[in-house]
Order: structure tokens, then C-alpha cells, then sequence
């Protein structure tokens, strides 16, 4: 008569026990997810045209389209002076100062007497290119708040915040389902509770049985679920300290001088190429020469967050001709190559794919862990830039003879070939 109760608490102590392990499960997984989360690298916008690129990688450190900087604002810089007095004066401003030209002198007096940066390699159309982008800038107005909408910010939720939000739903529904099982196991409890005479002895034992954790910690599967829970932890943990040798992931040394590249790259924006001027054009991107940072230094003495005392340890090695001992941060093993202009250049990808959000960080660190398996999975998922680029037309017709799903890969123009890397 009373079997199916019984059955029933059985049942439920059962479920009861399944969802309690779940929910510890859950909510240390929850734990992790909510307590370490890995910044996304920011990506900035694509290049478009030539005549932005040639802007933000020569022009962008010393001028600005609308407002000044180190030198005047560019916006409408066609209407002040013509063509063929542009390309004199970026080509070569001294000559043009020395003619005795009155608005290259004007200049010159009025940016106190320094000769901006000579450009005698590029062409007429590469300078009509970059005046033609200046000019098609727009300004950006400042944002007005009103009544009522201060404080309101549109925010994109990532992936790891929808998955933050599933993760405390399913939460949440366990703990419920426990708290329900729970009670339906006390109605039970004391239903039977009232019948106990008429049960047997089995039944009663069941009833009357008491959680001792003595018991349950000493017992046979308790250890043994707690010895291969160590093992499997260790063994994990040998194996991810095996992988991690030699691996300089978050590495950020302490430089000689404080330099900031949230201050340059981010506030600044100035471009990357700007200061690591191979980084487009050869194999190593170069650390910066004191030359190219008295550039903007001869005239900016003073910083936001270090004042005087950094800029002037930079001008005090420029001026003895000492080199900076700048700690190198990224360093691949010699036996493997690695060419930026191959990436950057060919491959159109940007800084940020490889040394993250470069534009956020006061002191540089290792951003990506530089493994042989990270670069071949990124080969095995990026797509070949083959944009106006004849040498892989017949590659391109192949992959699609073949009828192979999706663009063609690194992988499938022999980026995965040992001797690609090391030779």
C-alpha cells in the first residue's frame, strides 16, 4: 500500500542528490566565468583608400584633421594654398622656406621655427591623396546631453556576457528544482512518517535513516571518487604546465624610461607604423630610433602622467647619443622565422591580431602566447587576401574547381608546411 511513497522519496533523494551536484557544478563554473575574464583585443577600423593609410602612418603623429597639434589642422588646407605649393612643401619644407616664401616663412615663425618631417619619396598623387581624405573628414560635433538621457551609453553585449547570463538562468532553475524537491521529500517524509507503524522493516530504515558524514566521507566510493577527481587534477596540471614552456604570455618588463602606449596609440592614436617603421615594409618592425621620438619630444617636454622627468631622461640619451636598453617583450625562438611585412602587408591584418590591444596598455605585455599550435590555428582559419592580387588567381580557381565550402585559407596555400616557418 505504501510502496509507491517510498518509491517515490527514493526517487527523489535520488534527483534531490543528482540536481545538488549539479548545482555545485554549475556555480563554481558560474564562479570562474564571472571572476576572470580575458579583455577581448580591440581592432581598429580597416584602412580605406590610400590616401587615409598614407595619413595615419606619416602624418597622424604631428597633425590632426580639425584642430592643431603639433602642427596646424589639415582641414581645408587645399583652400589656403594650391597644389603645386602642397607638394613643394611636403616633398621638401626647407627648400620652400629658403625661397623666402611668405606663408612657408609664416609657418615656419608661427610653429616655432621647426621644419616639419621632409617626404621626397612620395609622389604628387600620394600627397593629392592624403589632402583629398583630410578634406573629406567631417567634424565630429560634441555630444549635447539633455534632461533625462545623462548617463545612457549603448553597450554591445559580448558573447561572454550572453553566456554569463545563460549560465545564471540554469543557476537559478536548479536551485529552484532542489527547493521543490526538498519539500516534496519532507511531505513524503511525514506522510510515512504517520503510517510507520504498518511498514516493514526495510521500509522503516529507509524512513528513519540519518546523513552521517562519517560514515559517507570513509566509505569506499567517496574515496575513490576523490582519488581519481586528484588524479584527473593533476594529471591536468602537469600537462598544462608542459605546454606552457618557454610560453611568455602577459610578460610586461619594466622599461628604462615610462613609456605609455595608451597615451601615444590610443589618446594620440598615433599610428603603429609611425614609430616601428619596418612593421609594413620588412621582416623585423624595429624599435624606434631617439630620432623619430625628438620628433614630437623637441617641442612636448612635459607629460600628462610622468610630467618632466621621463621626457627628460629621453632628451638627456638623445642629446649624449646614448641608446635607449629598451627590454624586448616579444621574442620567438630563432628556429622560427617570422616576417611583419608578410602579415601586415601582404596579409592585411593588424597589429592587434597578434600583440592585442596595444592602444589600452600602459605597459606593453605579451598578449598572445606566441605557440607554435596558436600561429597554425590562426593559418588553418584566416582567409587569404587575394584583393586585386593576380599571383593567386589560378589558386583561387583551383579552390573553387574543387568545390571546397567557404574562402580559401593560409592553410590551403601550404601555410601549414614545416618549412614555411623553419628552414
Amino acid at each position: 500500500m505504501y510502496r509507491l511513497p517510498i518509491l517515490m522519496s527514493r526517487i527523489s533523494r535520488s534527483i534531490l542528490t543528482l540536481v545538488a551536484f549539479s548545482f555545485i557544478s554549475l556555480s563554481s563554473s558560474f564562479a570562474a566565468d564571472t571572476t576572470s575574464s580575458a579583455a577581448a583585443p580591440a581592432t581598429t577600423p580597416a584602412l580605406d583608400g590610400k590616401g587615409e593609410q598614407l595619413f595615419k602612418e606619416n602624418c597622424k603623429a604631428c597633425h590632426k584633421v580639425h584642430g592643431e597639434s603639433v602642427g596646424p589642422g589639415l582641414s581645408g588646407v587645399s583652400k589656403r594654398h594650391d597644389a603645386k605649393w602642397l607638394h613643394a612643401w611636403v616633398k621638401n619644407s626647407t627648400v620652400v622656406i629658403a625661397s623666402g616664401d611668405k606663408a612657408a616663412v609664416a609657418l615656419y615663425e608661427k610653429y616655432n621655427k621647426a621644419a616639419m618631417t621632409s617626404f621626397p619619396t612620395f609622389s604628387n598623387e600620394d600627397i593629392d591623396a592624403i589632402i583629398a581624405y583630410v578634406e573629406s573628414v567631417p567634424e565630429e560635433k560634441p555630444i549635447v546631453s539633455t534632461p533625462g538621457n545623462e548617463g545612457t551609453t549603448q553597450v554591445a553585449q559580448s558573447g561572454g556576457e550572453y553566456d554569463t547570463i545563460v549560465l545564471t538562468l540554469i543557476v537559478i532553475v536548479l536551485l529552484l528544482v532542489m527547493v521543490a524537491m526538498f519539500v516534496f521529500l519532507t511531505v513524503i517524509k511525514r506522510y510515512l512518517k504517520d503510517k510507520e507503524t504498518s511498514l516493514d522493516g526495510e521500509d522503516k530504515e529507509l524512513l528513519n535513516q540519518k546523513f552521517d558524514i562519517k560514515a559517507f566521507v570513509s566509505s569506499k566510493g567517496f574515496i575513490s571518487i576523490v582519488a581519481l577527481i586528484f588524479i584527473c587534477v593533476t594529471v591536468r596540471a602537469c600537462w598544462v604546465s608542459m605546454q606552457e614552456v618557454a610560453v611568455e604570455q602577459n610578460y610586461a618588463p619594466i622599461q628604462p624610461i615610462a613609456f605609455s602606449h595608451k597615451l601615444h596609440a590610443g589618446d594620440n592614436q598615433i599610428n603603429c607604423n609611425y614609430c616601428h617603421t619596418g612593421a609594413y615594409k620588412s621582416k623585423q618592425s624595429n624599435i624606434p630610433s631617439l630620432n623619430i621620438c625628438m620628433n614630437c619630444h623637441t617641442y612636448i617636454k612635459e607629460g600628462p602622467k610622468y610630467g618632466k622627468l621621463e621626457i627628460a631622461k629621453l632628451v638627456d640619451a638623445y642629446e649624449k647619443g646614448t641608446p635607449i636598453r629598451w627590454v624586448r617583450v616579444h621574442n620567438l625562438p630563432d628556429l622560427a622565422y617570422f616576417n611583419h611585412s608578410q602579415h601586415t602587408q601582404v596579409a592585411g591584418l593588424e597589429c592587434q591580431k597578434c600583440h592585442g590591444p596595444v592602444e589600452e596598455m600602459e605597459v606593453v605585455k605579451q598578449f598572445s602566447n606566441l605557440t607554435m599550435g596558436w600561429c597554425i590555428n590562426c593559418h588553418r582559419e584566416t582567409a587569404v587576401n587575394s584583393k586585386d592580387n593576380a599571383y593567386y588567381d589560378r589558386l583561387l580557381k583551383v579552390h573553387e574547381e574543387s568545390k571546397k565550402k567557404g574562402a580559401m585559407t593560409v592553410e590551403q596555400i601550404g601555410g601549414l608546411d614545416c618549412s614555411k616557418c623553419h628552414y
